[in-house]
């Protein structure tokens, strides 16, 4: 999602190309050769660098990679380093967090207390850091929209997932909150909600499913 609001936000024309990961689109060559590592998002530049094909993986590198690229939503020089800063927060903090929280709540075969307890704790910690930085800002670098919100609103939207039960995860952060609202009203998140909806993305959680995301849990597809 943060990748199709960037894409959005910087008005290039874009094509893209549905992986289904239930399906395990993600483990085919074709796609194993844009990303080593198997996961989506990623993205292949064909006007990179010296007018060469380039591929990007990795949500934060692609954000930064499209936004230097255009000169925008990346900030000053001067805003360099808390872009940075904020930007692998998210990628090593709020990111995984959320994904595990949501594993453990949702996927696990086994509802584990210790793991749902430590993950949405952790979750609440990270939100609690992002929101107390957000106290008299308008944005995470300040007066800007950047890539970094863009980044952040990528999870946060997803706060009923990643913190199911709660009537308003968002309510007890509510300069957080106040960020997904402001890029949620932004007509590029409105299209970029609207990417792939018109895929038949396979939605059974079968064992094909389970094997094609989470291949490291069989001993005889571990990669």
């Amino acid at each position: 999602m943060k990748i199709a609001l960037m894409l959005e936000e910087l008005g290039v024309p874009y094509e893209a190309m549905p992986v289904d990961t239930r399906k395990g689109d993600q483990h085919a060559p074709a796609f194993r050769a844009i990303n080593p590592n198997g996961k989506v998002p990623a993205i292949v530049d064909t006007e990179g660098p010296g007018g060469r094909e380039a591929r990007v993986f990795d949500s934060s590198a692609i954000l930064l990679y499209l936004g230097e690229k255009a000169g925008r939503f990346i900030g000053t020089p001067a805003d360099r380093p808390e872009l940075l800063s904020w930007l692998f927060f998210i990628a090593t903090g709020l990111g995984p967090f959320s994904g595990q929280a949501v594993h453990f709540q949702r996927a696990a075969p086994e509802k584990i207390p210790y793991a749902v307890n430590r993950y949405r704790r952790e979750i609440e910690r990270h939100y609690r850091v992002l929101d107390r930085h957000l106290a008299g800002r308008a944005f995470i670098l300040g007066r800007d929209y950047s890539i970094a919100d863009m980044s952040a609103w990528g999870w946060l939207m997803r706060a009923s997932i990643v913190l199911p039960g709660e009537e308003d995860p968002l309510a007890a952060f509510s300069n957080v909150k106040r960020l997904v609202e402001t890029v949620d009203a932004r007509p590029a998140a409105a299209r970029a909600k609207a990417v792939g909806k018109d895929h038949p993305f396979k939605q059974e959680m079968d064992d094909e499913a389970q094997r094609a995301m989470f291949p490291s849990n069989y001993a005889d597809i571990a990669m």
